[in-house]
């Protein structure tokens, strides 16, 4: 019997009320159903916010080290139901299993980070101008903080928004995408087990359409944190600067790898296929655009082509598969017209190009990994987030023209260089108008020690993880005290 997942509010399991549900499906078969899940409206959403609201003076009071120590406790559950996870994230994402455990023990190393922060949580003392003066700075919880999470890493970026928050002393509403909300069920069941208190953290399943307007508009909300789509981050983050509340949107990416002719091709051409095809180039920071010299471009072109033609495309869960399918209809749909549009324009088809028809892979939304060559600046499929497994090859004729050819987007979330030569290197770093700059390395690597977020329509306000993850969640506030 397929089970219905509940909402949790309050420190409790219930059931939306809307009374209605909608199924979780496995994009890999669509026939099979994960779980059906609370097809959540405002109502719910209100009553998550308002539960989060009265847990907060409560939650706030606890030190610093105790709201860690129950962080602690769900790490250390975690790691022990890391399979479990993974395999969650497989059947409801579609990444292959060894990506999903990739994104577990990603996951286990952001909560690491953040529990570290609670022994770092604090201002700063400064020397007063004024004798007997004690000059410092603290830093504050904001209250009830809204945690909107992608399904691209529904396990990774959910611990990277909310356990920095909860560290930080706020307590959270997590609003899961609908195509992930297992994870998130499972990480909640995590949180209760840890003995958190009832309403710090809550879980409202359903559309942005019916449960999203609270989030950004509801009077208790002081902060908010999204990951996802541009259009959507945009909109979310004009609400919440009308509402005053504090938000950090971090949204898409197009992001290109600069091969030069020095370059070791091997590498490159290792790295730029895993960067746009892991998670079936579903990552915001996958490799998008590959920028390559002239004088290497045919050979850089031929790697790439024999690795993406071998790769072999199938169900997660099954051994050996390289890419698995993209995370549902409407993905399918879009990317499948971006590729069409991309061959209208002119764009040469060198690797793939169709949806996987054979069966079993006909149950599923599975797209080929997709290379086109001969494209030019101004197509679309080299402007618009695809969001899917294809690569742009774009030929550059040295240097300063690849150069300019990365920085011309919209976007500007991550960007990778390869050669061998530290000048043109550095000046890459310095040039590329990025949030995460690669040197020899993906556009998709990153640590939690430092702050992830991205430039221009990637991302707008405070980046989140490293120092920064606790910060954002917290308000400055300058304290003067005259010894008498």
């Amino acid at each position: 019997m397929i089970a219905t997942q509940q909402n949790f509010i309050d420190g409790q399991w219930r059931a939306s009320r809307t009374g209605e549900t909608f199924p979780n499906v496995n994009p890999a078969n669509r026939e099979e159903v994960l779980g059906h899940f609370q097809s959540s409206g405002a109502e719910d959403m209100v009553e998550a916010i308002e539960a989060a609201a009265l847990a907060f003076e409560g939650w706030r009071k606890v030190p610093a080290p105790g709201r860690a120590a129950v962080a602690a406790r769900v790490l250390d559950a975690m790691r022990a139901e890391a399979e479990q996870f993974a395999r969650a994230i497989t059947l409801e994402n579609g990444k292959t299993l060894r990506e999903g455990r990739a994104e577990v023990a990603a996951a286990v190393s952001e909560l690491d980070f953040q529990i570290g922060q609670a022994a770092r949580l604090g201002g700063v003392t400064v020397p007063s101008r004024t004798e007997g003066v004690l000059a410092y700075l603290r830093r504050d919880p904001l209250g009830v903080v809204s945690v909107i999470t992608p399904w691209n890493f529904p396990l990774n970026v959910a611990c990277r928004k909310m356990f920095p928050a909860l560290i930080a002393g706020n307590t959270v509403v997590l609003k899961p995408a609908t195509f992930t909300p297992l994870t998130a069920v499972l990480l909640m069941g995590l949180l209760e087990a840890a003995e958190l208190p009832p309403g710090v953290a809550n879980l409202v399943t359903g559309t942005g359409a019916k449960v999203g307007a609270p989030l950004s508009e509801h009077p208790a909300v002081r902060g908010l944190t999204f990951t996802g789509s541009t259009e959507v981050g945009k909109a979310l983050y004009a609400r919440a600067s009308a509402s005053g509340i504090k938000a950090q949107v971090e949204m898409g990416g197009k992001n290109a790898a600069v091969v030069l002719g020095d370059a070791d091709l091997e590498l490159a051409a290792r790295d730029v296929v895993f960067g746009a095809f892991s998670c079936a180039g579903q990552w915001c920071t996958s490799t998008s655009r590959a920028i390559v010299e002239r004088s290497v471009l045919e050979e850089f072109t031929a790697m790439v082509v024999k690795r993406a033609e071998a790769m072999k495309v199938g169900n997660g869960l099954d051994e050996g598969v390289d890419m698995g399918p993209v995370a549902g209809r409407s993905q399918h749909e879009k990317i499948l017209g971006h590729i069409e549009q991309g061959k209208r324009e002119g764009a040469r088809l060198l690797a793939g190009g169709q949806a996987c028809t054979e069966p079993p892979l006909d149950k599923g939304y599975f797209v080929q990994p997709t290379v086109f060559d001969r494209v030019r600046p101004q197509m679309s499929i080299a402007r618009e987030e695809i969001f899917g497994p294809v690569l742009c090859i774009i030929e550059a004729e040295d240097f300063e023209h690849a150069l300019t050819l990365s920085n011309d987007s919209a976007y500007g979330l991550a960007s990778s260089i390869y050669t061998n030569s530290l000048d043109k290197a550095q000046r890459f770093v310095e040039e590329s108008r990025v949030g995460l700059c690669h040197v020899n390395m993906s556009t998709a690597y990153k640590e939690p020690q430092l702050p992830f977020g991205g430039r221009k329509d990637s991302g707008a306000g405070p980046p989140e993880a490293g120092d920064e993850g606790v910060e954002f969640f917290t308000e400055h506030k300058a304290v003067y005290v005259r010894h008498v």
